[in-house]
């Protein structure tokens, strides 16, 4: 059982001049389990001001769940001077989230150098979506067991140079483990390629259940295309309401903007 808010308190009191980072770190992650977000946020600081990596990392942390990303960014930046490589991959996310791409790129290339395969997968991710480079096969083979974006992209790879059977089976088996990003380009094969509209409609639902709103779009296009134009428009809506931009321009196609 956690400690009591009271305990919390006189633990609060008792560190509030204290140099040991250790326990300042256990406090605040006490604090934050409790939903104390601004004590535990003091403690942090308190540790990254006595030198500890751990610290600055949690404090990053912190701020990126409460989306402070430039605190966030600054707090893991501190916790790279002190020696926390894992804060590259953090920082690189968060990096992301301010719109720094290139920045963020450079951090994942660096997460990735001291040995993290995640950000290694991200890296091959954001350069195949911008390149298109047949080349990166190998780093997103090696990625698609540890992020299962660089699984749909290589799938993707696999269709663009001829190798649609290969791709189905990479996809197929991303969405047997659960990676909801597979059912799109799933759905996507079974419609263009291999004339399997009735799948590819269970792949489009499958990925809306999985929380992939582009889904709603490529149904919404296969149910017009089958003459069902009020479950397309349907479709459309959702894929509007949730931001996407294919499925307004549907429903402005149709009329239904």
């Amino acid at each position: 059982m956690g400690a009591m808010p009271e305990d919390l308190d006189a633990r609060l009191r008792r560190l509030r001049t204290s140099d040991d980072a250790g326990a300042l770190i256990d406090l605040g992650c006490d604090l934050v389990a409790v939903g104390r977000h601004e004590d535990a946020e003091w403690c942090f600081q308190q540790a990254t001001g006595l030198g500890d990596a751990a610290g600055a990392f949690d404090l990053g942390q912190a701020l990126a769940a409460r989306r402070r990303w430039d605190g966030a960014s600054s707090a893991y930046e501190v916790a790279l001077a002190n020696g926390d490589t894992d804060a590259w991959r953090t920082l690189g996310a968060v990096l992301e989230e301010q719109g720094e791409l290139d920045a963020a790129l450079d951090a994942y290339r660096a997460a990735a150098a001291s040995g993290d395969p995640e950000a290694a997968a991200v890296v091959a991710c954001r350069l195949w979506c911008t390149t298109l480079d047949p080349a990166l096969e190998d780093d997103l083979r090696a990625g698609a067991e540890h992020l299962p974006a660089a699984r749909a992209d290589l799938g993707d790879l696999l269709r663009s140079t001829g190798r649609s059977p290969e791709a189905r089976w990479v996809l197929e088996r991303g969405a047997k483990l659960g990676e909801g990003v597979c059912w799109l380009p799933l759905g996507n094969l079974y419609a263009d390629e291999l004339d399997d509209v009735e799948s590819a409609e269970e792949a489009y639902r499958a990925g809306i259940a999985a929380g992939d709103s582009y889904c709603h779009h490529n149904l919404g296009v296969l149910l017009a295309e089958r003459g069902d134009l009020d479950g397309a428009v349907e479709q459309f809506r959702y894929g509007a309401d949730a931001g996407d931009s294919l499925a307004v321009d549907a429903l402005r196609d149709l009329g239904e903007a």
